[in-house]
């Protein structure tokens, strides 16, 4: 009987060939030992650190794998189990480097004979579970933002991800941290989740993204109903003892949601023992007193704002001016911090009318109306000394990477998908989600090269990730086979060359 159309057909392999579809994920695991994750994670999270079964390392890796792999659910780690080929690598990469009496002790945790080489759906869930602060959970009061403290395990995240940035920083440093302080939607149909302001039941997690790394400094994991401004300078100091040694210089970059003046006193004062005095740009609310403030900049003192495409200088059609603004909130103190407050105009184009409608509706952004014209309006306040026309744009590329980094978090990795209906499992779940997203990040940056740093998740399991394999055990050794005359043989070598480098401890590499 044919099987289909064409004259092909499918049918299992009678020789008992380990075959794997991600012959590239055993880099991550390379690097994964380089960065030396696996202890990190032990010997901070601590979850299962007395527990017989599956380890603290062994559960995360295997979700960190998943993320990397492009699976988005717990029943997903089934498909994992079924790949024989990656399975062996795990088994013999799990053991390297323990001594005899560590190995006997790893196999001790199994009452009976271990099954499985990833853990179950199940086993996975029940892990999740040990996240839950419920004590805290039932504080929650309704209609009032509040963020459940975390508990001794899911504070170990941030810690795992302190010692990862502090290996990247060694093999690339760093003298200056720009952070970006963002909020993003994660919009889910749990029956715990709480709605947020455009109306749909989500999480709102609060990121800290570091802009000349490209990695996540800090995350917290919030209800919908959080605003992204909510506690922000308590979080801005937990980022900010994350930080890895050897910076010298904190800038920090925010929206609207950061402009709170306990947090420009905080930077502008430098009562940060470590950093000193903090460098910001962040977007001011344009208020009716701000607007007044801008309405009585001269005409003469507005310039054009120009920008670049393709490296060449364009026209935005927007203007930049010094605005002479004091707000009222610091405007009765004389020792005050001073800043600077600069705001931006546009043009706005007639607005059309929906056919059937009688009113035109109101833009979604701050207008004023300045020389019988309507203009876009926006406001920035900043302790820095840069020209506008340095400061707005690099202010903007704000809006780029960090942005750029939420849609990746939701899109190539697991991040959308929450597993549960409790706040703990999912907190954790996006903790496990940002250490393979900084993982991948490093990755890209330390060990491929800048050619792949702006490549996608898709790109890299095209390329690298999904490359069929088979795995052989020959002479107490491991192959991983790829087909004969393959052009990416070579590719494959190098890349494990310069992870070993890194293992070493060798300076930063320079890679084509």
């Amino acid at each position: 009987m044919t099987q289909g159309v064409l004259p092909f057909k499918y049918e299992s392999d009678r020789q008992n060939n380990k075959m794997t579809g991600l012959g590239g994920l055993p880099l991550y695991l390379d690097l994964i030992k380089a960065a030396g994750l696996s202890k990190s994670i032990d010997q901070q999270i601590k979850a299962r650190s007395e527990s017989q079964g599956w380890t603290d390392s062994q559960v995360i890796l295997s979700l960190m794998l998943l993320n990397l792999s492009g699976g988005d659910c717990v029943d997903d780690l089934n498909r994992l189990e079924k790949d024989e080929g990656l399975c062996q690598l795990i088994r013999r990469t799990e053991k390297y480097g323990l001594s005899r009496q560590q190995r006997r002790d790893f196999l001790r945790r199994w009452r009976k004979e271990r099954q499985r080489t990833f853990p179950s759906p199940s086993s996975v869930f029940r892990y999740l579970s040990l996240f839950r602060n419920p004590l805290q959970e039932e504080l929650r009061e309704s209609g009032k933002a509040f963020i459940p403290s975390s508990n001794e395990y899911l504070r170990g995240f941030a810690k795992v991800n302190r010692d990862f940035l502090s290996f990247v920083q060694r093999h690339d440093r760093q003298m200056t941290a720009t952070l970006d302080m963002d909020a993003t939607l994660v919009e889910t149909n749990k029956s715990e989740a709480l709605y947020c302001y455009k109306g749909f039941k989500s999480y709102q997690p609060l990121n800290t993204w570091w802009a000349e790394q490209e990695l996540i400094v800090h995350t917290e994991f919030r209800d919908g109903n959080v605003p992204a401004g909510f506690d922000q300078l308590r979080v801005l100091k937990e980022a900010l003892n994350c930080l890895p040694e050897g910076i010298n210089e904190v800038r920090l970059r925010s929206d609207t949601a950061g402009y709170q003046h306990n947090l420009l006193k905080y930077c502008a004062l430098g009562k940060n023992n470590r950093f000193g005095i903090i460098k910001f740009a962040i977007g001011c609310d344009v208020t009716s007193e701000f607007k007044k403030a801008v309405s009585e900049v001269p005409e003469s003192e507005w310039r054009p704002l120009s920008g670049k495409l393709n490296g060449q200088g364009m026209k935005t059609g927007r203007e930049w001016a010094e605005v002479c603004f004091v707000p009222n909130a610091i405007g009765h103190s004389k020792n005050g911090p001073e800043y600077r407050y600069l705001a931006t105009r546009e043009v706005m184009g007639e607005q059309l009318v929906i056919p059937g409608t009688i009113e035109k509706k109101e833009a979604p952004f701050p207008t004023l109306v300045m020389d019988s014209k309507k203009y876009k309006v926006f406001g920035i306040v900043t302790n820095m000394d840069w020209d506008g026309q340095d400061l707005i744009p690099w202010l903007y590329k704000r809006c780029g990477k960090s942005e750029e980094a939420h849609s990746i978090m939701k899109e190539d990795f697991a991040g959308g998908k929450l597993p549960s209906d409790d706040f703990g499992d999912n907190a954790a779940w996006w903790w496990i989600m940002i250490l393979s997203l900084n993982l991948n990040n490093a990755m890209k940056s330390l060990v491929l090269g800048k050619t792949w740093i702006t490549r996608r998740m898709k790109a890299l399991r095209f390329h690298l990730i999904n490359l069929p394999a088979k795995v052989v055990e020959r002479s107490r050794e491991l192959f991983v086979r790829l087909p004969k005359n393959h052009p990416d043989i070579g590719w494959l070598i190098n890349i494990r060359a310069r992870i070993a480098l890194l293992a070493e401890g060798s300076p930063g590499l320079s890679v084509c």
